[in-house]
């Protein structure tokens, strides 16, 4: 049997195959947040279409964490009914669950959510939005929200939490020297700038307890100017596995308009790896011992195969493929390994917001 589809474990989650969902938004919750039978059967789709670990997209902690409609929602035990039926859901296809937590900080939607949005600083430049940077008592209520979400993931079934510290929400904002202009605690060294990441670990461990898995996503790199370097992730995880984390998935970029986005648009050139971050994956291996999950431009079984055998990662994990092809890992289990038939165009996430959610525009005009 190929490695890529031999069972694992993290911290006891028993995985059918090294494949792993990687967070994407769905567009498929309810107003409140609350997942529906919809969302549910989506994510099961993915199970069933042979993904060994889902991750449903981002969800908010806190009401003033929420930055896009139709965003799942873990910010209180009203949501408990609608993430059972979804762990469920996944469960009776076959997969395991990982619910990601999230807050977006600077990001957040003040038609949403109701409040200003708030982060580590004030955005600054022309054409910034009103935000505020937040004081003791806002990094004291976003650690317990935190905590409290995954209490709650654990409650309603899912197999493990995912914190969400990449692509420029509230934890990737504390820990990129572009947005964290913070004189205390909390900003200027890496190791200070990594605090409240490190301190919503811990208390989320505290919530779950020692045998259930806690995953983290950071940036291999912010690609925005003065942002979060190679070397700065890199410090940041070996805190983060000395404070126990149990994985961490690797992405990048914030999608800032000056920077480089986490979904880029189209094919590597040639010379250029198809894995995005494989370079800093290969120096994340050689700092630390936890499994390592990429994300990021792996579109064929060879180099998914490639980056396993040659000790790059423990997993591959797949977003935009996995919209136009749910079903792509039993495709290539069963022996058909052609590419991925996404071409990258992100296209998807301009999908017409009529309850439908998410889905490849590319694909569905084929039909």
């Amino acid at each position: 049997m190929p490695a890529l589809f031999e069972p694992t474990s993290i911290n006891g989650m028993e995985l059918p195959n090294r494949f792993v969902r990687s967070a994407t938004w769905e567009g498929l919750a309810a107003e409140d947040g609350s997942s529906t039978p919809l969302l549910g059967e989506s994510l099961a789709r993915l199970a069933g279409g042979g993904v060994g670990l889902v991750i449903p997209g981002y969800a908010f902690v806190s009401r003033e964490g929420q930055d896009a409609p139709g965003q799942l929602g873990v910010h209180s035990d009203a949501m408990l009914p609608g993430l059972t039926g979804m762990a469920d859901a996944v469960h009776a296809a076959g997969g395991r669950i990982a619910l990601q937590l999230a807050h977006a900080g600077l990001e957040g939607d003040p038609e949403l959510s109701g409040h200003e949005p708030s982060g580590p600083s004030p955005l600054r430049g022309p054409g910034a939005r009103l935000t505020r940077a937040m004081d003791a008592a806002d990094l004291a209520a976003v650690t317990r929200a935190f905590a409290e979400a995954a209490a709650r993931a654990r409650r309603a079934g899912c197999d493990a939490v995912q914190v969400h510290a990449a692509h420029g929400y509230l934890l990737s904002q504390f820990l990129s020297p572009r947005f964290n202009r913070r004189r205390d605690g909390y900003g200027g060294g890496v190791e200070r700038r990594a605090r409240l990441l490190l301190e919503v670990v811990e208390a989320v461990r505290a919530a779950v307890g020692t045998n259930y898995p806690v995953l983290v996503k950071i940036n291999a790199e912010d690609f925005v100017p003065g942002g979060l370097s190679v070397d700065d992730m890199l410090a940041v995880v070996a805190l983060l596995e000395a404070a126990g984390c149990d994985a961490v998935e690797l992405s990048g970029g914030t999608g800032s308009p000056e920077g480089i986005s986490f979904s880029r648009v189209g094919r590597p050139a040639p010379g250029e790896p198809e894995a995005y971050y494989e370079s800093a994956a290969r120096r994340f291996k050689k700092s630390v011992d936890m499994p390592l999950i990429l994300v990021g431009g792996i579109r064929t079984f060879e180099t998914a195969t490639r980056l396993v055998a040659e000790g790059v990662t423990d997993y591959l994990a797949l977003s935009r493929p996995l919209i136009r092809e749910p079903d792509l890992v039993a495709r290539w289990r069963s022996g058909d390994t052609r590419p991925a038939r996404c071409v990258s165009d992100n296209a998807c996430f301009d999908s017409p917001d009529d309850g439908h959610g998410l889905f490849c525009i590319v694909e569905a005009r084929r039909k």
